[in-house]
């Protein structure tokens, strides 16, 4: 019998997090560009997040850009029990640029950049958003050691790794999370997630729902009849039971849509739920 997943996950051994994350992208512009037609919505989302219970919130300052992090400090501080995580090292030129910078200089900026615009003292976990091809990863993780060691970053995590990367940037730095692109029709990166729970760090699926892609599966429909759920949730549901190591963030503009994917950490799929749905990649 399948037990219910435990909803807690001790993030670099001293933050006590919820699994179920909230992915601040989409509360910016279209594309993660500029800012939200409607600011105030976008409030009452990061309102309705916390109140739902959720306490992990991802950005990035190339999320607007920096537009994600700005209504993060409008809207969630003073932050309390919430853990915020960024990200650094991508840069954007435009709507469609997601240009990596890995270089130290920049990434120190880009974490001062951080501090002053979520108005706080420390980052509770910060993540190299990509390698930059063109600079040692070790240069650029090692300068997150070092921004670490003076007290501006908490945790450091890495984003858009494989395992061998991963695994040297454990040489340089205690890493505590990877954050990966990962869902249910789209597990590339499984070998990462094995490696990451077996360490006992979090893996972070980004693009956990496919935007709504993998929402129109039939057989997804079939689950989600049986539970009285939308599609969506079951997606979710079979995140948090795939890997205790597993921390979704999914991201929306919509209150209604935010408490679906809460109310997800609910459903518990059953082992003939969980072996078709292991079967749909």
């Amino acid at each position: 019998m399948i037990q219910m997943p435990e909803l807690r996950f001790l993030l670099g051994g001293d933050l006590d997090i919820c699994r179920m994350g909230f992915g601040a992208m989409r509360i910016c512009g279209k594309g993660a560009w500029g800012w939200p037609n409607d600011r105030a919505r976008a409030g009452k989302v990061l309102h309705a997040a916390r109140d739902g219970g959720i306490n992990f919130i991802d950005t990035s300052d190339a999320y607007g850009p920096e537009t994600s992090e700005y209504l993060l400090e409008e809207f969630l501080r003073p932050y309390g029990s919430l853990v915020i995580a960024t990200k650094g090292g991508l840069v954007r030129g435009g709507p469609r640029d997601w240009t990596p910078d890995g270089r130290p200089a920049h990434l120190r900026r880009a974490l001062e950049n951080s501090l002053r615009r979520l108005h706080t003292e420390t980052i509770d976990l910060y993540q190299l958003h990509a390698i930059d091809d063109a600079i040692p990863l070790e240069d650029s993780v090692g300068a997150l050691a070092d921004l670490q060691r003076e007290g501006k970053i908490r945790h450091i995590g890495v984003s858009n790794f494989d395992v061998d990367q991963l695994a040297r940037a454990q040489k340089v730095a205690t890493v505590v999370s990877v954050q990966n692109r990962f869902n249910l029709i789209d597990r590339a990166h499984e070998p990462v997630l094995n490696a990451c729970e077996q360490a006992g760090i979090a893996f972070i699926p980004w693009y956990p729902l496919a935007t709504g892609d993998l929402t129109r599966h039939p057989k997804l429909a079939q689950i989600a009849t049986k539970h009285r759920a939308k599609a969506g949730q079951i997606a979710l549901a079979w995140l948090l039971h795939r890997s205790p190591a597993m921390l979704p963030i999914p991201g929306t503009h919509s209150v209604a849509h935010l408490q679906q994917n809460i109310a997800s950490q609910k459903i518990h799929l059953d082992a003939e739920d969980m072996a078709t749905l292991n079967g749909l990649a």
